[in-house]
Order: C-alpha cells, then structure tokens, then sequence
C-alpha cells in the first residue's frame, strides 16, 4: 500500500516503525516527520493540519491510506475532507473527534451513553471555578476545556494551584473541575470502523516529570505493556461498558467515530472509570504497545478505515513485554531548551532489543539536534520486565543531550 503518515512525533514513528516491520513492501511517506522518521522514510514538508493541502497530496500521489497521528489535524477536519474524497483515512473526522478535543462533549457523550466516569462541571469564571473546587474537595482536578498539549489537566492537594490553574486556563475557554478518582491508571487503545471495536494491548503510561511521580504533568515520560496485574476480563469488560457504548452512541448521533479510541481508565474501589477519551494513538503508549503486536498493522488500520472490522479476529501480540522512557530537554515542560547536539545513539541501538522512536529531532548539517521538549523515546522489549529496564536504562546511559532528563522508575513497581 501507499501510506501516508501525518504527524511529527515518536509516536508517528513507532507506527512508521511497525508498518515497516510487516512482510509487506508499502510506500509509506510522512508529513511533516523529524529526522529519525526522515532515516527510514521519504518526509514531505506540508501541513498536516490543512485539509485541502493533505487531500490534494494524497490524490496526487495516489495515496491508499492515510493514518492522522496527532489530534491537531483531526480537530481541524482532515479526515472529513479526505473522506469526502474518497480517501481510506484512519481518523475520525471534526465532529467525533471533539470526544478528545471537548471535554464537555466527551461528559456529554459518556452520560448518554451510560458510561461509567467521575463527576464534573464546566466552569465559565473564576467564581465558579472556586465554588466547584472546594465542593469536590482535595485532592483537585482541574482540566482545560479544549486541546492542551498534555499541559491542562492539574491533579493537586493545593487548592491555591487550582485556583491559580483554573485562572489560567479560564483565560484560553471554559474549564472543568472533576471529581478525583483514586486507582491504577491504565490507557487501553481500541480501533474502531464506527461500529464495531478491536482492542489493542492495554499499557500503562507516567504523566509525571519525576521519580516517584513527583513534578508537572508532563506529554507523558514513559509507559511500558503489558499490565499483568490487571484482572482477568479487564479488557471484555472495558468493551462492554465503555468502547461500544461510547461509539455506539456517536453513531446515532451521525457523527461515527473511524480511527483510534484511546479510553483513558482508572481501576477504583468501585470498578473502572473513564478519565479522558483522546481519539487518537496515545504517546508514549504507542511505543510499547506496538512493538508488541503480532498482527499486521496495516491490515487492522485499513479495515477499521473501510467498514472491515467486523470480520477480523482480535490482533495478536507477543509474549515479550515493553519498556519506554522519554529523554525530555532541560526545562521541559515549561520552557524546553533546544537545539542541542544528540549523541550515542549508535551504542544506544546496538543493545539487543532496544529501538528509539525520535520526538523532536533535526538533522542540522549532520548533526543530530533537539527540537522540542520530549525529544527521544527509548524502547526495549524482553524476556520480562527486568531485562526490558536494564536494557532501556544501558540505552540511555550511552545517549548524549546537554541537560536531558528523564525518569529512572518507569516500570519499577511491575518489575519487582
């Protein structure tokens, strides 16, 4: 197939990693890509937020398959157009899409769907803001409305923060103030032709800037698949209460969901909750998730893409598990500094199992340099997931960034 990936990020290409791995001879192409993307594949500099410009460049080269990576360019209807066109494209289109890009509607949705998630309340002012904060009591979840970067969702005991968040955030929108669920997050990816669901493997990601999950929120620090601790079921019972519902109930509202529904869930007291929907592939699960997966992908993104779900079996994945950490830039998340040399990733790929997916790199007259603030995820895959971290950590022992940082616990607990 002739595949066209939209995005710039690791997470693109750990998909451009995976569609490479398949016995198959596709031509992929990415837009707008980094300079790990650009060693493997051909990168095209458009905008992957311009419907017109990615329709007319997918007609032209006669694109089978478009696959959206980032959410900008499903909020801004990317998919609508090429659809209209004719062009198989795994992505929801504008409408569906606000499941990830609303918070309100994604409330909305879960309500009449009947699916099972903690309280909440928009907020227009600050007043109201205060008012539900200290209704729901510590700790507090303040979230930013619309798209955030990873950037809007506050969980703090702090009331003064919260405030201070809601403040911020009321500037750019509106904001809800959401109960607090205590419980192991998990993220579970499930792809969906707009009425029916395959699950991926479930994985478990670090939002965290810190050891000991200590620091901002962050894009994400790292994840690793699969969750052995979770209960056997798990994943029938998230298909049952959560996924179908939730794509069955954008289906009556003429607004059918094509593409990836990440469920972003937490195991409580009281069984599982939804926390946020993203609709689309999640970063740094991606990493983890994918590595692992057996099945062609191509065929699984192609099916949900043309109505063919339904007639599969669910995607088969390895028995090996996988670890990803993220090297950040020094300042990340505030105030990332950039364009400094990278290096060792040479010894870094030389380790047995061990793959990087490239965040925000360029290659500036053969030096390798960072571009923004989550810059390289190492990935190791193993036997178990002491030898995964061992081999992910000896990975980034041997990379070079002036300033990097990265957490060393992600997988700790699961490994012990």
């Amino acid at each position: 197939m002739r595949i066209l990936v939209l995005g710039s990020g690791a997470r693109e290409h750990a998909i451009i990693t995976a569609l490479l791995s398949e016995d198959a001879a596709h031509e992929i192409t990415a837009a707008p890509g980094n300079a790990g993307i650009a060693a493997e594949v051909g990168v095209i500099a458009l905008d992957p937020t311009n419907p017109t410009v990615v329709t007319e460049f997918a007609i032209e080269n006669e694109i089978d398959l478009v696959v959206i990576g980032p959410e900008a360019p499903l909020v801004a209807g990317v998919a609508d157009r090429l659809r209209q066109r004719g062009i198989a494209v795994f992505g929801p289109g504008k409408a569906a899409a606000q499941l990830e890009g609303s918070k309100t509607f994604a409330k909305r949705i879960m309500e009449e769907a009947g699916v099972p998630t903690g309280r909440a309340v928009r907020v227009g002012s600050l007043d109201e803001a205060v008012a539900a904060i200290d209704e729901y009591g510590a700790p507090h979840v303040v979230k930013a409305d619309g798209l955030a970067a990873g950037k809007g969702v506050l969980v703090t005991a702090d009331r003064e923060a919260a405030i201070a968040h809601a403040a911020y955030w009321l500037g750019h929108g509106s904001v809800l103030i959401e109960e607090f669920l205590d419980g192991q997050e998990v993220s579970l990816f499930l792809l969906s032709d707009g009425h029916n669901v395959l699950p991926l493997s479930p994985a478990q990601d670090y939002k965290r800037l810190s050891d000991n999950d200590e620091g901002p929120n962050t894009g994400g620090m790292g994840a690793y698949s699969p969750l052995p601790w979770l209960a056997d079921g798990f994943v029938d019972e998230v298909i049952d209460t959560i996924a179908l519902p939730t794509i069955r109930r954008l289906a009556v509202e003429q607004t059918p969901f094509i593409g990836l529904l990440y469920c972003g869930l937490i195991v409580t007291e009281n069984g599982i909750r939804v926390i946020e929907f993203n609709a689309r592939f999640g970063d740094p699960e991606t990493q983890v998730v994918l590595p692992r997966l057996v099945t062609p992908l191509s065929g699984l993104l192609f099916a949900a893409s043309t109505g063919g779900l339904g007639s599969l079996p669910r995607p088969e994945f390895s028995d090996d598990v996988a670890v990803t950490v993220v090297l950040a830039s020094e300042g990340y998340p505030e105030t990332p500094i950039t364009g400094r040399p990278i290096r060792g990733l040479d010894t870094a790929l030389a380790i047995d199992g061990v793959t990087i997916a490239h965040a925000a790199t360029a290659d500036l007259d053969g030096v390798l340099v960072s571009t923004g603030g989550r810059v390289l995820s190492v990935v190791a895959t193993g036997s178990d997931f002491a030898d995964a971290r061992s081999r992910v950590y000896r990975a980034l022992e041997a990379i070079e960034l002036e300033g990097g940082q990265y957490r060393t616990d992600i997988a700790a607990r699961v490994a012990q």
